[in-house]
């Protein structure tokens, strides 16, 4: 950092400073570069650690979605429930929907969609399908894939939840709007599961 002069007149005023120049204390290095990665400038931030998490944990749950896609008719055809059944073809729709998003953020970005294999959700997947094969159709059956369900979405929820916080940290409004309206919509889902399985599916399940 340049150094700042005190003017002579200033200097005259105090009694004389004897052409002594005086020095403000430098900015340190930490300090300058904590400042820099604050910044909500496109520019560095984009090349930052932080941005990287940010696009790193979209193809996580870039693949999660397109992985639900695949996933969610499967728990659709096993429930008996008619109001089950409905949640799980709604949620089909508005997962396709969320797939749109994410590659609309990635457009944001200005990359191309790429999913990157989320293992949390392929092993949550894979407990349903455990769920589907050992249990017969039944009441039971569907308390189960509510709670396979609740699972899911509780791990939606924290993704979404935590990406739109960094979008917004990085100054990613767009982003991270898209992001809150598929937040708030996993919320409802669960929500619509809790209902389902407490007007009618446990205690049809406790029964059996």
């Amino acid at each position: 950092m340049a150094t700042r002069k005190t003017s002579s007149s200033n200097a005259g005023g105090r009694g004389g400073s004897n052409g002594r120049k005086t020095t403000s204390a430098p900015t340190s290095r930490k300090q300058s570069t904590n400042t820099k990665s604050r910044s909500n400038g496109n520019g560095d931030m984009e090349n930052s650690k932080f941005h990287k998490l940010f696009m790193d944990e979209l193809k996580d749950i870039y693949w999660a979605e397109k992985h639900l896609v695949k996933s969610l008719p499967k728990m659709q055809k096993a429930a008996s429930t008619e109001e089950l059944v409905n949640a799980f073809a709604d949620h089909v729709e508005a997962t396709k929907q969320h797939v749109s998003r994410v590659e609309e953020i990635f457009e944001m970005m200005g990359m191309r969609p790429t999913a990157k294999k989320c293992e949390a959700m392929e092993g949550l997947v894979q407990e349903a399908q455990e769920l589907i094969e050992e249990e017969d159709e039944s009441a039971v059956l569907d308390a189960g894939l509510i709670i396979a369900a609740q699972k899911v979405e509780h791990y939606e929820i924290a993704a979404y939840g935590s990406l739109r916080t960094l979008a917004n940290r990085m100054g990613h409004t767009e982003a991270a709007n898209l992001l809150e309206q598929t937040l708030s919509e996993e919320k409802d889902t669960d929500s619509l599961l809790t209902q389902i399985a407490e007007t009618s599916v446990n205690e049809e399940a406790l029964s059996e």
